[in-house]
C-alpha cells in the first residue's frame, strides 16, 4: 500500500476556463493562426511566492480534465484522479496545478473542431501543430496565469515529450521536468502504429477526405479501428492474459457458432465509446505531433547537445511491460541527461499493465512520485 491517497480524497467539483489569445500564433510550419483559445483547469492554490505552479500536460487522447469531477453528480472523474488531490503524489495541498486541452484537441481548445474565420470549421484545414507549438501555447497560458516558473512541468507518453520540450525550450522556466513512460523520439515500430491507425480512420467512406462534420457524419468505424489499435499497444500480453484469457462472452466454440471472446467484446467497447467522444481530425494531428517529435534532430541527432542549456531536475519513470515506450526509450534519456551532467532520478516500476500504467494507482509507482514530488516542494517551494 502507498503512503499516498488512493482513496476517494478529490479536488471537488471543478469548472473548466478559457484562456482567449486574441493576436496572431505563428506555428514552426509557418501557418499563422490569428489567435485561438485553450481550456484548462486549475487545482489547489498559488502561494504567495507563486513558485509551486505545476504544468500537468495531457496524452495522446487526454484533455484538460485531469482531476476532480464536473458536477456533484458526475460519475467519472478526471483521467488522473489516482495522482492528483489532497494528499496524493501530486498533493493539491502543496501545489497549484494546471491541466490545459492542447491546441488542436477536441475538448474546447481551438483545432480542427473549431470554426475558421474563412468560414465553417477547420476540420481537414486546421495546420500541422508540433509539441514546439505546444509548449509555446502553454507558455503564453502560464503568462496569463502570473506563472513565471513552473516547480514542475509533468507529463506521461506524449505528455512527457511536451515536459521535455519545456525543459529545452524554457529551462529558465522549469525546476523540475518529470517524464513518465515517454520517450526523446519514437521508433520506427511505433510510427507504424500510428500510420495504421490513421489509415484506418481515413478508409472509412464517413471520412470525406476530413469534411464529414460538413455532411453530418462521423467516421466511426475508422475511428473505433483506430483505437482498437492503439489500445492493444497500451496494454501488456501478460495484463492481458490475467484479465480475459481465453473467456468466451458468448456463443460455443465446438460449433463456432456466435463466438465472442472477452476480449473482443471490450475492444469493441473501447472503440466505440472513443468514436463518439473524440474527433476523428483531431486524432490524426495529435500521432502526426508523436510521429515528428525529435528535438535531437536540431543538434545533429544528439540528443546530449539538445540538452545541454538546460536547467530543470528530472523524474524518469518507465515501467516493466510498457513495449510501446519501453524501458529501453526512458534509459536513453536518463544516459543523455548523464552526459550533459543534469541532475536525473531514473525510476522503472515492475507492472504488469503495459504503457496505461502511467494512468493507475500502482503502489509503488505512486510512492516514486509522491516522494520526488514531496522532496521537491520542501527544497524549492518551502516546507508545508
Amino acid at each position: 500500500m502507498s503512503r499516498f491517497r488512493q482513496d476517494s480524497a478529490s479536488v471537488g467539483v471543478v469548472t473548466p476556463q478559457t484562456f482567449a489569445h486574441e493576436t496572431p500564433f505563428a506555428l514552426r510550419s509557418g501557418v499563422v493562426l490569428p489567435r485561438f483559445d485553450l481550456v484548462y483547469e486549475t487545482y489547489g492554490a498559488l502561494n504567495a511566492q507563486r513558485n509551486n505552479a505545476v504544468l500537468i500536460c495531457h496524452a495522446l487522447s487526454g484533455n484538460h480534465h485531469a482531476a476532480g469531477r464536473h458536477s456533484a453528480d458526475d460519475a467519472k472523474p478526471g483521467w488522473w484522479e489516482a495522482c492528483i488531490g489532497p494528499g496524493k503524489a501530486i498533493d493539491t495541498n502543496r501545489f497549484y496545478v494546471v491541466a490545459l486541452n492542447n491546441l488542436g484537441g477536441c475538448h474546447g481548445s481551438t483545432g480542427p473542431c473549431s470554426v475558421n474565420p474563412a468560414g465553417g470549421t477547420y476540420g481537414p484545414d486546421f495546420p500541422t501543430v508540433t509539441v514546439p507549438d505546444w509548449v509555446h501555447s502553454q507558455a503564453l497560458l502560464a503568462d496569463h496565469l502570473g506563472i513565471e516558473r513552473f516547480a514542475a512541468v509533468i507529463g506521461g507518453s506524449l505528455g512527457g515529450m511536451q515536459a521535455l520540450q519545456w525543459s529545452i525550450d524554457y529551462p529558465e522556466r522549469v525546476r523540475s521536468a518529470v517524464l513518465i513512460a515517454s520517450a526523446a523520439k519514437l521508433t520506427a515500430q511505433n510510427i507504424a502504429f500510428n500510420e495504421i491507425a490513421r489509415h484506418a480512420i481515413t478508409s472509412d467512406p464517413h471520412f470525406r477526405d476530413g469534411r464529414y462534420r460538413e455532411q453530418g457524419l462521423n467516421p466511426d468505424v475508422g475511428l473505433a479501428l483506430a483505437r482498437m489499435i492503439g489500445h492493444v499497444t497500451y496494454l501488456s500480453d501478460y495484463g492481458m492474459g490475467r484479465r480475459f484469457g481465453r473467456d468466451l462472452k458468448s456463443g460455443d466454440l465446438s460449433s463456432g457458432q456466435g463466438v465472442e471472446f472477452q476480449v473482443e467484446s471490450y475492444l469493441r467497447y473501447q472503440g466505440q465509446s472513443f468514436s463518439r467522444r473524440f474527433d476523428a481530425n483531431t486524432y490524426i494531428l495529435m500521432t502526426k505531433a508523436l510521429d515528428y517529435f525529435d528535438p535531437a534532430a536540431d543538434y545533429g541527432d544528439d540528443l546530449g547537445e539538445a540538452l545541454r542549456r538546460v536547467t530543470a531536475e528530472f523524474l524518469v519513470v518507465s515501467f516493466t511491460t510498457d513495449w510501446r515506450f519501453a524501458v529501453q526509450r526512458s534509459q536513453e534519456l536518463v544516459h543523455a541527461l548523464v552526459r550533459a551532467d543534469k541532475r536525473v532520478t531514473g525510476a522503472i516500476i515492475d507492472s504488469e499493465h503495459g504503457h496505461d500504467s502511467f494512468l493507475l494507482p500502482l503502489p509503488r509507482y505512486l510512492d516514486v512520485l509522491g516522494t520526488y514530488m514531496t522532496r521537491l516542494h520542501e527544497e524549492h517551494c518551502g516546507a508545508s
